[in-house]
């Protein structure tokens, strides 16, 4: 007799002691790890990490709209914004400076789909704009990511991007922009070579999907 196991609750908080394994095994990895309470103490902490006047890319995120971090960055004038300076310029004439942009900022903030406790970061795009940035090519990555992405292992990771992420976000690129998404690029970050350029900022609260 065959027992089917029941759906991973992919929209469940972590507990905190999956919480800290996963920072152990980010930290052991390369990435610099901070554990912060919630959306809010992430919004603060990233207005100290970023330098007033760098050129920031915001990867498409519901992290970072729901947080108002998306906002902070492209609509405050703190910063100077590359998905802001893009939507001005020529995509038929302009297109390999606007990806230029993309990929080599100052800084590069986002999300991503899972963190596994065994210290990986998995991250999923239609288009690729920001997997560049975040695999090496912007001087500093931060990513916020709630508690409901960290899973055990890079199977269940996948899952989670498969069942979960893709189906929330074939809804809102449906609303957004009247096409679904897909899952055309994917992007496994095992560790950073370079101390010091990624950093994870790493919710006790669930947000995003």
């Amino acid at each position: 007799m065959t027992t089917s196991m029941p759906a991973t609750p992919f929209a469940d908080p972590a507990s905190a002691q999956r919480l800290e394994r996963a920072a152990a095994a980010l930290t052991a990895h390369g990435f610099t790890v901070e554990i912060l309470d919630d959306a809010a103490a992430a919004r603060t902490r990233v207005r100290e990490l970023i330098p007033e006047g760098a050129s920031v890319f915001t990867g498409a995120s519901e992290t970072l709209r729901l947080s108002g971090i998306d906002e902070d960055i492209n609509g405050s004038g703190r910063y100077a914004s590359v998905k802001a300076r893009s939507t001005t310029m020529d995509r038929a004439t302009q297109l390999a400076d606007i990806w230029r942009m993309v990929a080599c900022p100052d800084v590069i903030v986002g999300s991503v789909a899972a963190v596994t406790e065994t210290g990986s970061l998995v991250a999923a795009s239609a288009s690729g704009s920001q997997l560049a940035g975040y695999s090496g090519a912007a001087a500093h990555a931060i990513w916020i990511v709630g508690a409901q992405k960290v899973v055990p292992d890079l199977d269940t990771a996948l899952r989670r991007l498969e069942d979960h992420c893709l189906p929330l976000e074939n809804e809102r690129a449906m609303q957004v922009y009247g096409q679904p998404s897909a899952v055309n690029r994917l992007l496994i970050l095992n560790a950073e070579p370079h101390p010091g350029r990624g950093t994870v900022l790493l919710l006790r609260e669930a947000i995003g999907f």
